[in-house]
């Protein structure tokens, strides 16, 4: 069972690619953890990867294919894998659909976790970290026993640059520009499946389970 995920960010994706995986014993796999990886390991790919991160520019999508058509030939994929943050343009997409071919092989769902853009910025901009201990809550959600103060450590709550609403909706703008045309081209290809993300994390995740043992 070979899946990628698609969905804004904050749409909850990475959580359900982790159940997916959890469920059906198959890897969850995102391009940062594979970077890390072959970085920790400083195999050929890593060090080829770190010369562009060294210059603060993009690892460039040939590269980035090698490392997780790399990751795929590992044991642990035999059974498939949940692809998670990979691919995230078209031209990303048209190289996997084509290094897998040549391999005899192709994914078979592509879930995208669809969520309204002004309900992920709600979603983010209530989200609170801890400058102590790392801890995450959300002011609706996931809230505190005393407003502003972690439950773990004591330490200071704040809201963190990245969950800001003009943040949010700058990487929101990018995601409409570059990634939501994957929408499209998975659909084409037959293997596009919604679900609908603003449900309960439950709900989603019993929406995605429906489909994947239709």
């Amino acid at each position: 069972m070979k899946i990628i995920m698609l969905g804004a960010p904050g749409a909850g994706k990475g959580t359900q690619a982790k159940r997916i995986a959890a469920k059906y014993g198959i890897p969850h796999i995102s391009t940062g953890d594979i970077f890390r990886a072959n970085l920790k390991n400083e195999t050929e790919l890593g060090k080829k990867a770190k010369e562009y991160m060294d210059q603060g520019l993009l690892v460039p999508d040939e590269l980035t294919l090698e490392l997780v058509m790399d990751r795929f030939a590992q044991d642990d994929c035999k059974n498939g894998y949940v692809l998670d943050g990979f691919p995230r343009t078209i031209p990303q997409a048209e190289a996997l659909t084509k290094a897998l071919a040549d391999k005899q092989d192709a994914v078979d769902f592509a879930i995208n976790v669809d969520v309204p853009d002004e309900a992920i910025v709600s979603r983010m901009s209530g989200r609170r970290a801890c400058l102590n201990c790392g801890g995450t809550y959300h002011v609706e959600f996931n809230p505190t026993k005393t407003e502003g103060i972690c439950d773990a450590c004591g330490g200071k709550l704040v809201l963190r640059e990245d969950d800001k609403p003009e943040t949010v909706l700058k990487r929101l703008n990018v995601y409409h520009e570059q990634t939501q045309p994957l929408i499209d081209y998975y659909s084409e290809q037959g293997i596009l499946k919604e679900v609908d993300g603003t449900l309960d994390m439950e709900d989603v995740f019993g929406a995605i389970i429906t489909i994947l043992e239709a």
